[in-house]
């Protein structure tokens, strides 16, 4: 049974204050409202009790009601003046900070005080996860957002560092005083830190041979333990992989990933947010890397799941990061094909999405001219992280911007990879057509000499293959071919016809036709 919560006992005059002037003129961070109080004094007793239900259901919706309804303008209270209300707890004050962040994040903008001070509150939190013992039981909601949190404010800080223009002589003096703070090896100490510490890799490993039961519990520890070390590792590797991505280093973000099996359902399918994200930048990073199938596979798998159930989740405070990164994810995956047209890796009904948003854009990148690298550009960055420069600045006068560098750049490789497969167009065009043509014929039709075409179709072979996570050479070629005494035999691979698809929507239709027929009332 569900325990509601009155709220609603907030002083009458409280909204009224809320809504007069700015932020600092109304914002007592010592004022706690009545409906604070019961929400922390709630809250503080289900995670004594280890009550993950109701500790779920405030953390998803209370605080989001009460957000929206008293701080929507304005951080929460202080932790000082709670403090009193939960004993002065010491491990609780840390996660009622992270959560007060969190909120400061979504809703206003952080100073550089703040955004430090966050940063040493996740140093305390994650601490006392590490080294002190931790006899919790949290909802995995809750532990996957304060991973992502992490990440994502040290994403933010990167960007607000290298934007010097600006910065005045206070900002610069606190960030010379603060340089520790957000440092990019600090980030990921702690996240390996909890993957190593939680020994997360072994448990995995020994699912596999029946000795744990992590997945099948969804990571929470039902004989009395606490989940909040196993989780906090299990999604430290899928925030390792995203620090990753957003540094460029698609092949060390790609091998944190590696125990985790993204082919079966597992605890990350169990958060929404971690399921998406975890697709997203491991398909991204395989798009990089050149291993167009598995990107292709991995995008269409999640695009058909969020296709499936997205209206199910139109009251998470995270349905509009899911529709935005549905839209991102349409986006790579118009860029993966036009790649490598593997169509029949495609469902139909994420084929038909596809079409709808970018069929004419991709038609015209087929064509490799600037309008058609103007569209290759165009999606990258629409679709793209948001690459980060993780060295500290340089404060010598005249003050720069870089905040754009690392984007600039992997762009810029992006589109030179771009370029290379301009050559390979041709080539394809021809092999499509004939099953064996001579090399002279073909250089011939190609307008280039027999040494030239060589050179192509070695091109050729070499983009079209890529060195797997295993260490083996995959194909991402629809169209391959042998060479045997100057003659060229071309392979194509047969996609596997699938009827299910077409005979399911047929009886969908049927049976809508049929329902249509019996409301006609006949005369």
């Amino acid at each position: 049974m569900t325990t509601t919560y009155d709220f609603e006992d907030t002083p009458s005059n409280y909204d009224d204050v809320q809504r007069q002037g700015g932020q600092d003129a109304v914002y007592d961070p010592n004022f706690v409202p009545d409906s604070v109080k019961s929400f922390v004094v709630h809250i503080y007793r289900h995670i004594r009790e280890k009550n993950v239900y109701e500790i779920h259901q405030m953390c998803e919706a209370s605080f989001q009601t009460l957000s929206e309804r008293l701080f929507k303008d304005t951080p929460w209270p202080s932790v000082e003046a709670i403090a009193p209300y939960v004993d002065n707890d010491h491990v609780f004050c840390l996660l009622y900070r992270e959560m007060w962040f969190r909120h400061l994040y979504a809703r206003l903008s952080p100073t550089l005080k703040q955004r430090i001070d966050s940063y040493d509150n996740y140093c305390s939190l994650f601490q006392v996860v590490l080294h002190g013992v931790v006899n919790m039981q949290l909802p995995n909601q809750w532990l996957w957002d304060m991973v992502d949190e992490f990440v994502y404010q040290f994403q933010s800080f990167c960007q607000y560092r290298a934007k010097m223009k600006n910065k005045t002589e206070q900002e610069i003096a606190l960030l010379k005083q603060n340089d520790k703070a957000w440092n990019v090896y600090g980030v990921l100490n702690f996240l390996q830190a909890l993957v190593e510490k939680s020994t997360i890799i072994q448990i995995l490993e020994q699912e596999k041979e029946g000795l744990e039961q992590f997945t099948a519990t969804d990571g929470y520890d039902y004989s009395g333990g606490s989940n909040v070390l196993k989780v906090l590792g299990y999604f430290s590797m899928v925030g390792l992989l995203r620090v990753h991505c957003l540094l460029g280093d698609y092949h060390t973000g790609l091998k944190w990933l590696q125990p985790i099996d993204i082919t079966q359902q597992g605890v990350y399918t169990s958060v929404i947010g971690c399921h998406i994200a975890t697709i997203y930048h491991y398909g991204f990073a395989n798009l990089m890397l050149r291993r167009y199938v598995d990107a292709v596979r991995e995008f269409n798998k999640i695009l058909l799941y969020i296709y499936k159930t997205k209206q199910y989740h139109q009251k998470s405070p995270q349905y509009e990061q899911l529709l935005k990164k549905n839209e991102q994810m349409y986006a790579l995956l118009a860029v993966s094909l036009s790649l490598c047209p593997q169509t029949k890796l495609v469902d139909e009904s994420v084929n038909s999405q596809l079409r709808e948003k970018y069929g004419e854009k991709m038609m015209r990148m087929q064509r490799y001219d600037d309008e058609a690298f103007g569209i290759y550009d165009e999606l990258f960055s629409y679709a793209c992280p948001k690459f980060i420069t993780p060295s500290a600045p340089s404060f010598e006068e005249p003050l720069v911007n870089y905040n754009q560098d690392a984007y600039r750049l992997q762009l810029k490789m992006f589109l030179y990879e771009v370029k290379q497969q301009q050559l390979l167009s041709g080539v394809r065009t021809f092999l499509k057509v004939y099953s064996s043509i001579s090399i002279a014929k073909l250089a011939n039709y190609m307008e280039v000499d027999e040494p030239t075409l060589r050179t192509i179709l070695l091109t050729y072979k070499h983009k079209t293959h890529s060195v797997g996570s295993d260490g083996k050479i995959i194909s991402n070629a629809d169209i391959d071919f042998y060479i045997n005494n100057d003659m060229i035999y071309v392979v194509e691979s047969k996609p596997a016809k699938r009827y299910g698809d077409f005979f399911l929507r047929q009886i969908a239709k049927l049976e809508g036709v049929i329902n249509d027929m019996d409301r006609i009332k006949l005369e």
